[in-house]
């Protein structure tokens, strides 16, 4: 067994995972701790930020349609602080209740926003303008009291929501572990363990991919959204160019982010 350690304000607790040529799924070896981007690597990561209470809550908004919003607002070609800053706009000038038109989304869309000091403006305004009003409007009616995957498939009908806004919506708003949000951040960490093949893309089989990520969670015991949150930060944080590494010896791993 290989031991990793995990360092608390103090508080120190040990931690195994299997030697590094064990294969965790078949195919796909546990590797070191101390290697970036292994899957023992990504058990440290989970198993540290869990016990900092990092990655718990994934609600960004405080109602189903609130939530159908903030993912509609982020995703492809937006950066996440800019979605949020769009959101928090519209939520706070009562937007997104299901009542308001596209016009009167995309007036506010349009307007310059503050980030980082400088004007910046909301790419594609008038396209999510529009899936926003008809999303919003159709989605009032939606209850959450059914199972996660039915509330996925009510959400695919939406406009401008495909499987992954839709698996955004329902891991955040339910805290659900039976679905997964396969962006391009995940999907290059699952690639670089050899769990999706080098040539798969969500676009072309989500759900599949989406079953080898739920297979692998469980396979090293951590829950979905936690494992899914982690990867997403910590591969968004390095960029496109990174290749595994190792980083430290695994008696002298710290939180690595």
């Amino acid at each position: 067994m290989q031991r990793f350690w995990v360092n608390i304000d103090g508080n120190i607790e040990e931690h195994t995972v299997p030697e590094s040529i064990d294969e965790v799924v078949p195919g796909v070896c546990w590797g070191g701790p101390e290697e970036l981007f292994t899957p023992a690597f990504w058990k440290y990561q989970s198993e540290a930020q869990m016990r900092r209470n990092l990655y718990r809550d994934h609600r960004l908004g405080e109602t189903l349609l609130e939530e159908i919003a903030v993912c509609l607002l982020g995703g492809y070609g937006i950066p996440a602080e800019m979605g949020m800053i769009a959101f928090q706009r519209l939520r706070d000038e009562g937007l997104l209740d299901g009542h308001a038109n596209e016009q009167a989304l995309h007036d506010r869309l349009i307007e310059p926003f503050a980030v980082g000091g400088k004007q910046r403006r909301y790419r594609f305004a008038r396209q999510k303008a529009s899936y926003l009003a008809r999303s919003l409007e159709r989605a009032r009616d939606f209850s959450v009291d059914v199972p996660e995957r039915q509330l996925r498939e009510q959400l695919l009908v939406l406009p401008g929501i495909g499987p992954k806004t839709a698996s955004w919506v329902v891991r955040n708003h339910l805290d659900s572990d039976e679905v997964a949000i396969i962006d391009v951040h995940l999907h290059r960490a699952c690639v670089m363990m050899n769990v999706f093949e080098a040539d798969s893309h969500p676009a072309k089989d989500y759900f599949g991919l989406e079953d080898l990520f739920l297979k692998f969670a469980n396979a090293i015991k951590v829950r979905a959204s936690i494992l899914d949150a982690v990867m997403w930060d910590f591969m968004r944080r390095i960029g496109p160019t990174s290749k595994p590494m190792k980083v430290a010896a695994p008696a002298q791993l710290q939180l690595a982010f």
